[in-house]
């Protein structure tokens, strides 16, 4: 099916959420946060203490899930691709705004950004490392699923994707950040742990938004079933 203005709108919209989910979770990802339903040990690793920078992350691959569904594999990977770019661009940004001395009157001191921000393009490269790793592996998963299934089982490629994606993002991310010495070594296995188990559920919770949005969208483009737009 060839895309209408509507469609390349719908495009626009899911990229700009994934780009600046993607953009976000690389900036605030210092502040630390506990979840507070679970109290589990695991290894003597107190679980689910968690960066905030998880928060918007789970949501580049619900709508790569679904530009995946409705626009194919290559509109997919066009996105990534711009998250990339648009995260280094962002680190460029932060570099230049830390260079550039603060005035005595300005309510934001160079040391107060510099803690804040200093780590963040150390934080975009480890993510970006893991990320296109992740996001690659979850766009061919999903295609693979899809086409053996011919389309039917939306749930099964959405979580055997992402479920495998996020092992591989979250183990190659805070590996680098312990290895920039961001993190201590003595969070390594917490961490991975507690950020593999809360994607994952937040994975397996995101499905009947991803059910509800592929069906509104099939209904308003008229798609059939494992029918994609061409863009």
């Amino acid at each position: 099916m060839q895309a209408n203005t509507a469609a390349r709108r719908l495009y626009l919209y899911l990229a700009a959420l994934f780009i600046t989910s993607l953009v976000v979770s690389n900036l605030i990802f210092q502040k630390f946060f506990f979840w507070y339903p679970f109290d589990w040990e695991i290894m003597g690793f107190r679980l689910f203490e968690l960066s905030v920078g998880i928060l918007p992350y789970p949501i580049t691959f619900l709508i790569t899930d679904i530009i995946s569904e409705i626009f194919g594999k290559k509109s997919a990977n066009q996105v990534v691709v711009a998250g990339i770019f648009a995260s280094f661009f962002s680190m460029g940004i932060l570099w230049l705004a830390g260079e550039v001395p603060a005035l005595i009157t300005s309510p934001i001191d160079d040391a107060t950004f510099q803690k804040v921000f200093a780590l963040s393009p150390i934080a975009v490269l480890a993510s970006m490392i893991a990320y296109l790793s992740a996001q690659f592996v979850d766009i061919r998963i999903y295609h693979f699923w899809k086409d053996l299934t011919k389309g039917k089982h939306l749930w099964l490629r959405n979580n055997f994707s992402t479920f495998a994606s996020q092992i591989i993002d979250s183990t190659t991310v805070i590996l680098l950040l312990c290895l920039f010495e961001v993190f201590s070594w003595e969070l390594f296995w917490g961490l991975v742990v507690s950020s593999v188990i809360f994607k994952i559920l937040v994975a397996a919770l995101d499905t009947p938004f991803l059910y509800l949005f592929v069906g509104m969208i099939r209904r308003k483009f008229n798609l059939k079933l494992n029918e994609e737009i061409q863009l």
